[in-house]
């Protein structure tokens, strides 16, 4: 077979990144190569289709095609960890679309529309500086967490999704009594779905001189825990979450110099609502 002569013109990496994970939270043989210098392509054509397509988005089947598409050495985009997934998401924009980043925002004091740029070297650098902590004291109890695979993040925020537009739903019911009974079951099921995220991010907990790695056990433990433990683990985990988070931008409106912090979203299958 005979070489295309216009393969000279493919794509090619624009940048290199390192997990900053390190890769540590990833399954054996989840990521090929130099996981310290990771190539990362720009997007192509096709790339840019995924990324309309909703049900893929609402799935994160979008996300995962474009690491596919943008990150080779990831060999199961599922698996990776939502700690690195930000900084994929800005390295694969910068690839595509270079270092800055356009963004309006109304101004919440006088309407004016304001356009900020936004240097997306400053999303790398955050991360690169990011350290997760994977250990909470409780009482006489040691939990070793976890970061969520992008996978079980893409899961549990579908199934938040779906009990929302529930509850969205219930409110339009008229007759009391039904709607009452409804949210009920709506409250026990985002109960239970706040548990189930809470024993995926859970790696082991020591106590009384064992070691506990069973899900089945840990997930009872956390149904019959006192809520002040729950609470605890609820901060851990939710700290965590927000210091891998893409810094607010600080910004002033041109016109009455109100001040505003800006949350900057890249990746678009969070426009549905996490767990």
């Amino acid at each position: 077979m005979t070489t295309n002569p216009l393969q000279q013109f493919f794509r090619q990496p624009k940048i290199y990144v390192g997990l900053p994970s390190k890769g540590i939270f990833n399954k054996p043989n989840t990521v090929s190569g130099d996981i310290n210098r990771m190539p990362i392509y720009g997007m192509t054509g096709m790339d840019e289709i995924i990324l309309k397509t909703p049900d893929a988005l609402l799935s994160g089947e979008s996300t995962v095609r474009i690491f596919q598409s943008c990150c080779p050495t990831l060999t199961d985009p599922w698996d990776v960890s939502i700690i690195d997934t930000d900084l994929l998401l800005t390295a694969i924009r910068i690839a595509t679309f270079g270092n800055e980043l356009s963004v309006k925002n109304v101004c919440k004091n006088c309407g004016t529309e304001n356009d900020y740029t936004i240097n997306l070297n400053t999303f790398i650098d955050h991360f690169g500086s990011c350290a997760y902590e994977d250990t909470l004291v409780l009482k006489d109890m040691l939990i070793k967490t976890r970061p969520l695979t992008y996978k079980q993040s893409s899961e549990f925020g579908l199934e938040n999704f779906q009990i929302q537009q529930q509850a969205n739903q219930i409110s339009l019911i008229d007759i009391d009594a039904e709607k009452k009974k409804l949210m009920e079951e709506v409250f026990v099921a985002l109960g239970k779905l706040r548990i189930n995220a809470f024993t995926a991010q859970i790696d082991s907990i020591e106590a009384g001189g064992a070691t506990v790695i069973e899900k089945t056990y840990i997930k009872e433990f956390l149904e019959n825990a006192d809520v002040e433990i729950i609470d605890q683990l609820q901060k851990h985990l939710e700290d965590n979450r927000n210091k891998w988070t893409i810094p607010r931008q600080h910004v002033t409106c041109a016109n009455c110099s109100t001040e505003d912090n800006l949350l900057i979203e890249l990746d678009q299958a969070n426009f549905f609502a996490k767990a």
